[in-house]
């Protein structure tokens, strides 16, 4: 397999999707104009990553954590001198500063930042090293960082980093005295300018932070991670399925606490006529929020999930071109939080289905050219 190009014509979460999907090994190796990166993935997750465009390392990280003493990052740092083929990090493990445990942990939170600064790449060179997982030598980056022994899924990196970006993007910063200085100006009294606003409903705050995204998709599997971006800001549990003339498939999901639930979910298959509970929903397209129907194939998929039967789901159905291609699954299981309010996630569902009628289209037209040119 060889993937190359540059990112204004792939995104990065095109890339991601095509190597999580193929279950691929190999180094992503970025260059642009914010700097370097690498991005090592075993079987299609994410076990180690790593860029210039932060100004810290994993292992001064590792000492803001107070997990070791200064002593022994200088010492590491000097070992490194001599030994620059190997990270920070791993001398440290070699020299009994830190355990494999705490490396694991704050590695997994690394990835996170590192993928997250990522996301904000506009431009560059991306090019996929098959089957090489070796990241030595191949970018100049600060420190190479560490190696997890159980990889991180792209899936939940791309739709934790994109919402991580649209917080930090909504947040503007004002001192108390200078908010108090305006607030004088207008001529409030002291009680009024410190009642606080009401809270603003998570789905209305999504729908605001993710429309401006939907009008200019990239791709369709940027728009199903919009949808699940969504989802997550409301839900603890979801699942996204594409749906066929007699089938529906797993894609998607985020919130499962199963054993690697990116595969798992794409390889469920429900038949859709055996299930009278979900033919109603895709035959009526309209969303459900309630009990789930019991039957051979929701039990299934329950089944399939883990977890136990939920209290209370939502399902949305997504329509394109007048029929329902996928269905998004949502619960609160993990808590038994009562399902909040979704008005916001359903218009946005309603634009994402256009969204998926105009990608469709899109797709016709550079056919029929291909087609021409022959």
């Amino acid at each position: 397999m060889s993937l190359a190009g540059r990112l204004e014509d792939l995104a990065l979460s095109d890339i991601f999707q095509i190597l999580s999907i193929g279950k691929k090994t190999g180094t992503l190796i970025l260059k642009g104009s914010h700097g370097k990166a690498l991005v090592v993935f075993k079987d299609g997750l994410v076990i180690r990553a790593e860029t210039d465009d932060i100004d810290r390392t994993l292992g001064e990280d590792i000492l803001d954590a107070g997990i070791i003493k200064d002593t022994f990052f200088r010492l590491a740092s000097e070992v490194k001198k001599k030994l620059p083929e190997k990270s920070i990090p791993e001398i440290l493990h070699e020299l009994g500063s830190v355990s494999r445990g705490s490396l694991e942990k704050i590695t997994r939170k690394r990835i996170e930042k590192v993928v997250y600064q990522l996301l904000l790449w506009q431009d560059g060179d991306f090019q996929f090293e098959l089957d090489d997982t070796a990241p030595s030598g191949k970018v100049d980056v600060p420190d190479l960082g560490w190696e997890l022994s159980k990889g991180m899924s792209p899936e939940y990196l791309l739709v934790e980093g994109a919402r991580v970006y649209d917080e930090s993007s909504q947040h503007t910063y004002i001192s108390t005295k200078d908010l108090a200085g305006l607030k004088k100006e207008e001529g409030e009294a002291e009680e009024d300018w410190e009642t606080q606003r009401p809270k603003e409903r998570k789905d209305i705050s999504s729908l605001r932070a993710l429309t401006q995204e939907l009008r200019f998709p990239n791709s369709a599997s940027e728009i199903t991670l919009l949808i699940l971006r969504f989802a997550s800001d409301i839900f603890q549990r979801g699942i996204l399925f594409m749906v066929g003339e007699q089938e529906i498939v797993g894609l998607g999901q985020f919130g499962l606490e199963i054993e690697k639930p990116d595969d798992k979910i794409r390889e469920i298959i429900l038949l859709i006529q055996e299930s009278h509970f979900l033919s109603k929903i895709i035959t009526e397209k309209r969303p459900y929020k309630g009990n789930m129907g019991k039957d051979s194939v929701t039990e299934e998929m329950i089944s399939e999930i883990g977890g136990g039967w939920p209290n209370e789901i939502a399902l949305f159905p997504i329509i394109a071109e007048g029929r329902v291609v996928a269905l998004l699954y949502c619960d609160n299981l993990t808590t038994g939080e009562k399902i909040s309010e979704t008005e916001g996630l359903e218009i946005f569902i309603d634009q994402a289905g256009l969204a998926l009628e105009k990608s469709l289209l899109q797709l016709r037209l550079q056919e029929m050219e291909k087609k021409t040119k022959l």
